[in-house]
C-alpha cells in the first residue's frame, strides 16, 4: 500500500512530487510514457521564473524530474487505464503494463491537451510557429503577422493579447459571425491591429522548417488563398485529460475536475487534483506548479490526520 500516487508527469504532478517527497511520504509518480507533459512540445520557455535565458521545454521538464528524483520520487513509466475511488480510500490504480496500485491518497495532475484541427502540417511544424498558448509564445513574434484559429472567447482573448506583439493578427474562422461574447467580440472587431478571414478553414500550414503562411478555403465560394504569416496559433479550447475520471469525481461540463474553495480537495474525500485538468482559466507552467505545491501539502495534512503517516 503506497502513502501517495501521482498521476502526471507535467509541472503539477513533478512539483507535487518534490514536496511530497520531501515531507517522507515516499511517492510514487505514474508518469505515463512520455513523461513532461505539454511543455514538452514548447521550444524555448522564457517567463519560467528563476531563467533568465530561455530554456527548452523539454529540459526544463527533464529538471524538474530529476529534482522529483533526489528527494525521493519514485517514477513508474506507464499509464493509467482505469481507477477505483472511494471516500477516504484506499484507491484504486490499473495500469496499463497490468500492475494495480492501491494508495491511501492520490494526486491527479493529468493536465489538459489542445484541440488541434488535425492537419499534418500542424505536427510538423509543431514548436516550430505552431502553438497553442499565445500567452507562453506570443513574445516571439514581435512585429511579426501571426494568424489565430477560431472564433470564440478563447481566439479572441489570444488574438488581443498577440497584438502587443505581432505587426498583424490574422483571425481565421469558419463561420461568418464570432461565437464569442459580445464584449470580446467587440473589442477584437474594433482592434486596428486584427482582421478577419470569414467562412474560411486552413487546408495546410505552409513552410518547411518554420511556419511561413496558412493556405485558406472559403467554404462558401471555395477560393484558396495564402495567408503569410510567422506563427499558427490554435484557439479551438482546451480538453481536460480527465476521461478515466468521468463520473467518478465532480467536474464541469467541459471535464475540467471540480476543487473545493481554494484547496486541491475533489468531491472524493483523499483524492486531489491539480494543474490544467483542473484548471480552465490560467493554464501556465508556474500555476501548475503552484496547484501541485497545494496538492502535496493538502494530501500530507490529510494523510496525517487519517492515517498518521
Amino acid at each position: 500500500m503506497d502513502n501517495l500516487t501521482i498521476i502526471g508527469s507535467g509541472p503539477a504532478g513533478f512539483t507535487a512530487g518534490i514536496y511530497s517527497a520531501r515531507a517522507l511520504l515516499n511517492p510514487l509518480l505514474v508518469a505515463g510514457t512520455l513523461p513532461g507533459g505539454q511543455l514538452t512540445q514548447t521550444s524555448d520557455i522564457e517567463n519560467y521564473p528563476g531563467f533568465p535565458e530561455p530554456e527548452g521545454g523539454f529540459d526544463l521538464m527533464m529538471a524538474f524530474q530529476k529534482q522529483s528524483e533526489r528527494f525521493g520520487t519514485r517514477i513508474l513509466y506507464d499509464t493509467v487505464t482505469s481507477v477505483k475511488l472511494s471516500n477516504e480510500g484506499p484507491q484504486e490504480i490499473q495500469l496499463a503494463g497490468g500492475d494495480k496500485i492501491q494508495t491511501l491518497a492520490l494526486i491527479i495532475a493529468t493536465g489538459a491537451s489542445p484541440v488541434w484541427l488535425g492537419i499534418e502540417s500542424e505536427k510538423r511544424l509543431m514548436a516550430k510557429g505552431v502553438s497553442a498558448c499565445a500567452t507562453c509564445d506570443g513574445a516571439f513574434y514581435r512585429n511579426l503577422p501571426v494568424v489565430v484559429i477560431g472564433g470564440g472567447d478563447t481566439a479572441m482573448e489570444e488574438a488581443i493579447f498577440l497584438t502587443r506583439f505581432a505587426s498583424k493578427v490574422t483571425v481565421v474562422h469558419r463561420r461568418d459571425q464570432l461565437r464569442a461574447s459580445k464584449i470580446m467580440a467587440d473589442r477584437a472587431l474594433h482592434n486596428p491591429k486584427i482582421s478577419f478571414e470569414w467562412d474560411s478553414v486552413v487546408e495546410e500550414i505552409t513552410g518547411q522548417n518554420e511556419v511561413e503562411g496558412v493556405i485558406l478555403r472559403n467554404l462558401k465560394n471555395g477560393v484558396k488563398k495564402n495567408i503569410e504569416c510567422k506563427g499558427y496559433f490554435a484557439a479551438l479550447g482546451h480538453k481536460p485529460n480527465t476521461e478515466i475520471f468521468k463520473g467518478l469525481l465532480d467536474m464541469d461540463e467541459v471535464g475540467y475536475i471540480s476543487l473545493k474553495g481554494q484547496s486541491s480537495y475533489t468531491s472524493i474525500e483523499g483524492v486531489f487534483a491539480a494543474g490544467d485538468c483542473a484548471d480552465h482559466v490560467y493554464r501556465q507552467a508556474v500555476t501548475a506548479a503552484g496547484m501541485g505545491c497545494k496538492a502535496a501539502i493538502d494530501a500530507e495534512r490529510w494523510l496525517e490526520s487519517k492515517h498518521k503517516t
